[in-house]
């Protein structure tokens, strides 16, 4: 019994010290004190209440993957995150989506703080390109991840409906918004702007380091969106240079926020806890790595319908290339640029007044790279 005690106490002492590690080490540089950018990063006026749900589409098959053998509906393990107080409705809502073998919790740190400042946000576990995903992650699943956002936003806009729901006229059905994290960043691409799939209750869409090397400028022609993708320089699992970058030319208004010395995973809430490692892509790479190959023939081959939607299938897989990895950014620092520029792009296309549109708009323009000087700004002159 006594040595249970020594035992118990030793990993008491070692849990308290990783905890004291994690709180005070590899702390990032703060904002300008006074700046705009500090006041951005503090909590919105809104207290923020949450709840748990399993969101379950009984109208849509999962397909068999592997050993599982599919099911006649698809099941959304998520979290609603909204503005608490009864004056708080109607409010924006947003759909954020998560990476390929990640989890609806890398997204929690943006959930929270765009719930503070007056939108109400839904994340959800993919059923098959999520962590864990029975049968291992499929990540050709992402053409049926459009369809998932169209029902997300079909059940909270009746929650708002229903008197005595949590979210009862706390939903408004002409802002509506979808964000996400690499591959969650290609499914709010798909939701927003594919000629077929596309939600035309969709507001604005922002792609955060997400694929769009295979998307040419008719792809994104048949619509009229604001769309911003957010990406780090350094993003050795989807590459800056082909993928984010091009956007100016191939979207007209289309906006790029680039972060010098950003990774791929640092966008990840997750990755918080590994702020010590020079470059967290090596762990994103070691878990997509699993089923998707450096320079593997392309797993998208057809499956965004014929390229006279604006696919290009011949866009190559650079897919973790880079070797050896460079030194990032830390990614505390990168989730703090993140949640000021995210919060300030749905503030300037959803916010309902036109005092906060116009002060977003000219932070992300003007202020914001003045004040952080990894950041960059620039917008699309396309036609």
């Amino acid at each position: 019994m006594k040595l249970l005690l020594k035992i118990l106490a030793s990993l008491g002492v070692l849990l308290a010290l990783l905890a004291l590690y994690l709180t005070f080490s590899h702390q990032p540089d703060d904002f300008p004190a006074g700046s705009d950018s500090e006041a951005r990063l503090a909590a919105g006026p809104w207290s923020v209440a949450s709840f748990a749900e399993v969101f379950v589409d009984r109208d849509r098959p999962t397909q068999p993957n592997g050993e599982y053998p599919g099911d006649d509906a698809r099941s959304l393990d998520g979290n609603v995150w909204y503005p608490f107080e009864a004056e708080a409705g109607p409010r924006p809502l947003l759909v954020f989506s998560h990476g390929f073998t990640s989890s609806r919790s890398n997204g929690v740190y943006l959930a929270e703080h765009l719930a503070s400042h007056g939108f109400v946000v839904v994340a959800v576990d993919y059923p098959l390109t999520s962590m864990g995903a029975p049968g291992g992650a499929l990540v050709e699943d992402v053409i049926n991840q459009p369809g998932d956002i169209s029902f997300l936003i079909d059940t909270l806009l009746g929650y708002s409906a229903v008197s005595g729901h949590a979210l009862s006229g706390k939903v408004d059905a002409e802002r509506v918004g979808v964000l996400g994290i690499s591959l969650g960043g290609l499914t709010s691409t798909l939701a927003g702007f594919h000629p077929k799939w596309r939600d035309r209750r969709i507001a604005a869409v922002m792609s955060i380091a997400g694929p769009s090397n295979f998307f040419t400028a008719d792809f994104f022609a048949t619509v009229d969106l604001p769309f911003m993708m957010f990406a780090g320089d350094l993003d050795v699992l989807v590459p800056y240079a082909s993928n984010a970058a091009p956007v100016l030319e191939k979207k007209p208004g289309a906006e790029l926020v680039t972060l010098a010395g950003g990774s791929h995973t640092g966008f990840s809430g997750g990755t918080a806890l590994l702020r010590a490692m020079d470059n967290t892509d090596a762990l994103g790479c070691w878990s997509v790595g699993r089923y998707i190959k450096p320079n593997q023939e392309s797993q998208w081959e057809g499956l965004f319908g014929p390229v006279e939607l604006g696919i290009d299938y011949s866009a190559p897989n650079e897919l973790c290339t880079v070797d050896p990895l460079p030194k990032t950014m830390n990614v505390l620092r990168q989730q703090m640029i993140a949640r000021v520029v995210i919060t300030a792009f749905f503030e300037k296309y959803l916010a309902a007044d036109s005092v906060v549109q116009e002060a977003a708009s000219a932070f992300l323009s003007s202020t914001s790279v003045t004040e952080i000087p990894e950041l960059s700004y620039a917008t699309s002159t396309a036609n």
